[in-house]
C-alpha cells in the first residue's frame, strides 16, 4: 500500500476500491503494516487485532464483489480508543490495573461500524482513565505518553491520545475517540485533524467505559469534515443499551451560516494561533456571515466540569479507589486523585448541576440567531513531552475557550486544522453548534477545507 492511500480520505478509498485499483485486503495488510512499524513510535497502539481485520476485511472484499456495497465505510480500515469493549482482546482503559480486562461483546459504536461493512484494525492508546483523575502530563499511560507524528517530542493530547496519532500517522483512515472535556478537540488539534465531537445522547455509549454519565460523549477523529460526518452517521441513533441514545435528524445547513465570532478569543494565545485564526475568519466570511465580539455569560463552567467529572468519577472507579489499585497508575496525580473526587461533597455536585442547568439556559439565549460560534480550539500548540501542562507555555495561560461551556451543557464541537506554530505543530480553530447540528457544523468546516488544504498536509514519518 503507498502513502497516498495511507493518508487518503473516505471518498478517495471508496473510488480506489470501485475501479479496483486496490482490495480492502490490501488496504488492511498496509495498515496492519503500518501500525506495527510506527505504532509504538507515537505511543499510539495497544492491541493491533490482526485476525479480526484479515476476517473483516475478506467480507467486504467478497460482498463487493457479489454487488453488495453497505455504505460509504464499507471496505474502509478504522481503529478505536482502548476503552470500547470488543472480545477480541483487552480492553485496558489505559490503565495498570485494567489491563487484562476483557469483555465479551463489542460495543455498540463497533458494532454500527462493522454492519457498515468497516474493518476494526487496533485498540489505540488512551491516558488512564481518559484523565478522569487529574493528570498534568503526557506520561499518564501504560503504553506511554502519546506522541503526535508532527513533532515526536511533544504530546498528541488527551484523552483520544492514540486516536489523534494514529489518525495523523496514517495507520487508520479514521479513528474513533470519546469526550468528556475536550478528549477529542485535544487531540485533534495537536495532531492537526479534523475531530467532531457530537450532542450529548447523539451517538450511545454502550460497551464503553463510563467516566462521567452526563458528560460522556463519542465522537470520530477523521481527515476532513465530510468524512467525520459520513462517520457520525454510521454511529448515530438509539440504543437500549444507552438511555440516552436518540435518534434525531441531520439537518441541512442554510445556504449562508450565520457564525458569532467569540469576544476575546485570541486575547492571550500565541501569535500564530492568532494569526491563523484570523486568517481562519477571513476564509469564512467568504460564505458566512461573521458577527464579531460575541461574548458567552461569565460562569464558572471549567469549575462545575470539575466538580461534575470529580463527584460521577469517583461513583464509576468507586471500587478501584476503595480497594487501593488507584495506587497502580502511571501519572502520580492520577494515583490521589481518585481519593479528592472521592470525597467531593453531594451539595457541591448537587449545586453544580442546578448551576449547569442555569448556564445552559443563559448560553441559549447569548447563542441567538447563530448557527455556530467560533474560536481558536486551544491557546496554544502542543505541550512538549515531559514538561508538566502548566509549565509549558507560561506566557499563555489560556482564555474562555468553547470546550468546557460546550461540554457542560452537550453541544456539538468540529475543529479542523488551520496552520502551523512554533516547532512545526499544527493549531486549529473550532465551531460550536446547537445541540443535534452536525450537519450545519461540518457543512461550515467542510466550505473552509474546500477553499483551504491543511487538512491534505501529512507529517514526515
Amino acid at each position: 500500500m503507498n502513502d497516498d492511500y495511507a493518508f487518503a480520505d473516505i471518498a478517495t478509498l471508496q473510488r480506489a476500491l470501485a475501479r479496483k485499483a486496490v482490495s480492502s485486503r490490501e488496504l488492511t495488510e498496509g495498515f496492519l503494516t503500518r501500525l506495527e512499524t510506527f505504532g509504538a513510535r507515537y505511543g499510539a497502539v495497544v492491541t493491533i487485532l490482526h485476525e479480526r481485520a484479515r476476517r473483516e476485511a475478506k467480507r467486504a472484499d467478497r460482498e463487493r464483489a457479489a454487488g453488495r456495497v453497505r455504505g460509504p465505510l464499507h471496505g474502509i480500515p478504522y481503529a478505536v480508543k482502548d476503552l470500547l469493549a470488543t472480545p477480541d482482546a483487552p480492553t485496558t482503559w489505559g490503565t495498570e490495573p485494567f489491563r487484562k480486562q476483557r469483555f465479551d461483546f463489542d460495543a455498540t459504536v463497533v458494532t454500527k461500524l462493522t454492519d457498515s461493512g468497516g474493518i476494526l484494525l487496533a485498540k489505540l492508546a488512551m491516558v488512564e482513565l481518559a484523565g478522569g483523575f487529574g493528570y498534568n502530563e503526557a506520561d499518564a499511560s501504560f503504553t506511554g505518553p502519546g506522541r503526535t507524528p508532527w513533532n515526536p517530542d511533544f504530546w498528541s493530547g488527551g484523552s483520544s491520545s492514540g486516536s489523534g496519532a494514529a489518525l495523523a500517522a496514517g495507520l487508520a483512515t479514521y479513528t474513533i475517540g470519546t469526550e468528556t472535556c475536550g478528549s477529542i478537540l485535544y487531540p485533534a488539534n495537536f495532531c492537526g485533524v479534523t475531530g467532531l465531537r457530537p450532542t450529548f445522547g447523539r451517538v450511545s455509549r454502550h460497551g464503553a467505559m463510563a467516566l462521567c454519565w452526563s458528560l460522556d460523549k463519542i465522537g470520530p477523529l477523521a481527515r476532513t469534515a465530510r468524512d467525520a460526518d459520513t462517520i457520525l452517521r454510521a454511529i448515530s441513533g438509539s440504543d437500549a443499551g444507552d438511555e440516552a441514545a436518540v435518534d434525531r435528524p441531520f439537518a441541512a445547513a442554510r445556504r449562508r451560516p450565520r457564525i458569532g465570532v467569540l469576544a476575546k478569543a485570541t486575547a492571550k494565545t500565541m501569535p500564530a494561533v492568532k494569526k491563523n485564526f484570523e486568517a481562519t475568519l477571513a476564509v469564512l466570511d467568504e460564505f458566512c456571515d461573521l458577527v464579531p465580539d460575541v461574548a458567552l455569560p461569565d460562569f464558572p463552567y471549567t469549575e462545575a466540569v470539575g466538580t461534575i467529572v470529580d463527584a460521577e468519577g469517583a461513583a464509576a472507579f468507586r471500587d478501584l479507589i476503595e480497594t487501593g489499585q488507584s495506587r497502580k497508575l502511571r501519572a502520580a496525580p492520577d494515583r490521589l486523585g481518585g481519593y479528592s473526587g472521592y470525597a467531593t461533597l453531594a451539595v457541591d455536585y448537587i449545586d453544580a448541576m442546578r448551576q449547569r442547568r442555569l448556564m445552559g439556559a443563559a448560553i441559549e439565549h447569548a447563542f441567538g440567531a447563530f448557527d455556530a460560534i467560533v474560536s481558536p480550539t486551544l491557546p496554544t500548540v502542543a505541550y512538549p513531552v515531559g514538561v508538566k501542562f502548566g509549565e509549558a507555555y507560561p506566557k499563555y495561560p489560556g482564555v474562555v475557550n468553547l470546550i468546557a461551556p460546550g461540554n457542560l451543557v452537550g453541544w456539538p464541537a468540529i475543529c479542523f486544522p488551520n496552520g502551523f506554530g512554533p516547532s512545526g505543530l499544527p493549531t486549529s480553530a473550532s465551531l460550536l453548534g446547537r445541540p443535534f447540528s452536525e450537519a450545519t457544523i461540518a457543512a461550515i468546516a467542510r466550505g473552509y477545507q474546500s477553499r483551504t488544504d491543511y487538512h491534505t498536509l501529512r507529517p514526515e514519518i
